[in-house]
């Protein structure tokens, strides 16, 4: 029975079995699976997943994947499942993100610095499993947009990428408290609301770290439900006026969730740019 988009974040997604992922053209490419701590809790983990084969010159350039969820304790890297094959079958190296969240022992700063301590463990690993990590994309669906971008913004970080997507994501972390997205999930990630704490969401909403510094690709359907769609377009023009070279996509009658189908022309925008970035 074929997988719907919605059912994607209401429960496991789709597995990558026996070594290898479905490319576009429907046939399998092998891959080379491993698991990697960058600290002691069973959550600070990341799958990098490498296609089979000789890679590039210069390593296999990487995309560095944030899960959404609304930071909560129910989902885990496992919804990137489907999308992460096809990245894989396009000749790109993954980076699948775990992280501590709300219930699980995040929360602010830890779920934050577990996201960048994850990128910056990648250029320890990249040597042994030939990986360029001077391309290097990061990827954030929903509340991981906020992450991945909040990891992009850091001016001190090991891992430097060439690019960040922003799919759907929530990327005013002030407009959403205040709106109350996810069930008043930004207040409990941050502890407390923007009036009770505003130096948290200073550090921590991307809208306030402005500019990112990185190319970025802000990414939503315009189907959205879960997301509003001002948080993609008025992150946007912020971050163009702060001088960021920013590319603004709005996708006709896609929704939240098909961003997690590798079919959908989300998904393909995001491939195709980040193609695009780590190409030069």
């Amino acid at each position: 029975m074929p997988v719907s988009r919605r059912n994607l974040l209401l429960a496991p997604a789709l597995a990558v079995f026996a070594g290898c992922s479905p490319d576009r053209a429907g046939t399998t490419t092998a891959v080379a699976t491993t698991t990697h701590s960058y600290g002691a809790d069973p959550k600070q983990v990341a799958d990098l997943h490498v296609p089979a084969g000789a890679p590039p010159a210069a390593g296999w350039p990487v995309v560095v994947l944030v899960h959404g969820g609304y930071w909560s304790r129910q989902y885990d890297r496992s919804l990137q499942d489907d999308v992460l094959a096809d990245l894989v079958g396009a000749g790109l190296a993954v980076w699948n993100v775990e992280y501590r969240s709300i219930g699980n022992g995040g929360g602010w700063p830890i779920t934050f610095t577990d996201v960048g301590a994850a990128c910056d463990l990648l250029p320890t690993v990249a040597a042994a499993s030939r990986l360029d990590v001077t391309r290097v994309v990061l990827v954030g669906h929903s509340a991981g947009g906020t992450l991945a971008l909040w990891a992009a913004a850091r001016r001190d970080a090991t891992l430097r990428p060439v690019g960040v997507v922003s799919q759907a994501g929530v990327d005013d972390l002030v407009a959403a408290a205040e709106q109350g997205l996810g069930g008043g999930a930004v207040a409990k990630l941050l502890g407390g609301d923007p009036e009770e704490i505003p130096d948290v969401y200073a550090a921590a909403s991307p809208m306030a770290l402005l500019p990112v510094g990185v190319p970025t690709l802000v990414i939503t359907g315009t189907e959205d439900t879960m997301v509003p769609i001002s948080q993609s377009t008025s992150f946007a023009a912020a971050a163009t006026a702060a001088g960021d070279v920013v590319e603004l996509r709005q996708i006709d009658g896609e929704d939240h969730f098909d961003v997690l189908d590798a079919g959908s022309r989300i998904h393909a925008a995001t491939r195709t740019w980040a193609q695009a970035r780590v190409r030069g």
